[in-house]
């Protein structure tokens, strides 16, 4: 994709979208679960300023990596704190996996049957495309064990006890080692997160848009 403004838009719409609907199931499954903490600070919704984390955006321009600001949990509020945390750090990811695969038989029914070449009907099909690799993309980037990201408490969920206090001293510098990452991918050209994220990336994307 060029960096021609018709691109840059397409570009920005996708990731609000994919924000967006991460952040609004976070909050959404908690709130279900019994957790109104986010519900009562104005996050369950589908308001794209109430999820945008400056940081995360930033990232996601610089380095197709990003997130949105991190919903508040109160896993006091759950009947079964461990699982019901797993559930609802599980569920963002899962509406962007979700998300893709949608875009992607919408882009499919339109390719395959539709007639129509028009401008407008190539840019609706380039946001589709647009829309599947970055929901991919964050989905798959958060599923990384890695604290701040989902994954990290999906796996703090399934971790015997005993493990806990070892894994969670890890936790503290994950953010350090998440932004070195980063960094060394755009600065130093030791692209680390590719390697992780884009294999299964290209893989599902080929899937869901039929390429």
């Amino acid at each position: 994709m060029g960096f021609d403004p018709k691109s840059i838009l397409l570009f920005a719409i996708a990731i609000l979208y994919a924000l967006t609907i991460h952040e609004f199931f976070h909050a959404w499954t908690a709130n279900k679960l019994g957790d109104p903490t986010a519900r009562m600070q104005g996050r369950l919704t589908l308001n794209p300023i109430a999820h945008l984390d400056p940081v995360g955006t930033i990232c996601f321009i610089i380095a197709h990596f990003g997130w949105g600001k991190p919903v508040p949990v109160n896993p006091g509020y759950f009947k079964h704190p461990r699982r019901d945390d797993v559930i609802v750090s599980a569920a963002g990811p899962i509406s962007n996996f979700v998300s893709a695969f949608f875009f992607g038989l919408i882009f499919q029914i339109s390719y395959k049957f539709g007639v129509d070449t028009s401008y407008l009907v190539n840019d609706l099909r380039n946001l589709l495309l647009t829309a599947i690799q970055i929901n991919l993309i964050l989905a798959i980037f958060n599923f990384i064990p890695l604290y701040p990201l989902d994954g990290s408490h999906i796996l703090k969920g399934f971790l015997p006890r005993s493990m806990l206090p070892g894994y969670e001293n890890i936790c503290r510098y994950s953010p350090f080692i998440l932004l070195g990452v980063i960094l060394l991918g755009n600065f130093a050209h030791i692209p680390i997160l590719s390697y992780i994220v884009w294999p299964p990336t290209i893989f599902f994307f080929k899937i869901f848009s039929g390429f």
